[in-house]
C-alpha cells in the first residue's frame, strides 16, 4: 500500500514538477540573457524593443520616442533583434 503512493509520487514528479522546473529554468535565463536592441513579448501581450537594461528592469520603447520601463519578471518572451518588423511587400 505504502509502494503505491511512492510509486504514484514518482510519477507525479516527473510528468508534472520536474519538467516545470527545466522550463521556469530555461525562461530565467532567456530573462537574464536580454539586451539591448532585442524585441520582448511581456505577460501583459505589449511588443517593445529594450533600450537599457538594469538590474530588475528593462527600459523599452514601444513606439518611436515613447519609453517605458519593464520590471524583467513580466517578461514573457524575447524575440531576436530583427524580429516583429512587417515585410517589404
Amino acid at each position: 500500500m505504502l509502494g503505491q503512493f511512492v510509486l504514484i509520487g514518482v510519477i507525479f514528479y516527473f510528468l508534472l514538477i520536474r519538467p516545470q522546473q527545466k522550463r521556469m529554468k530555461e525562461h530565467r535565463a532567456t530573462i537574464d540573457a536580454v539586451k539591448k536592441n532585442d524585441v520582448i513579448v511581456t505577460a501583459g501581450g505589449i511588443v517593445a524593443k529594450v533600450v537599457k537594461v538594469d538590474e530588475t528592469e528593462v527600459e523599452a520603447e514601444i513606439a518611436p520616442n515613447v519609453k517605458v520601463k519593464i520590471v524583467k519578471g513580466t517578461i514573457a518572451e524575447v524575440r531576436s533583434a530583427g524580429a516583429g518588423k512587417p515585410a517589404n511587400d
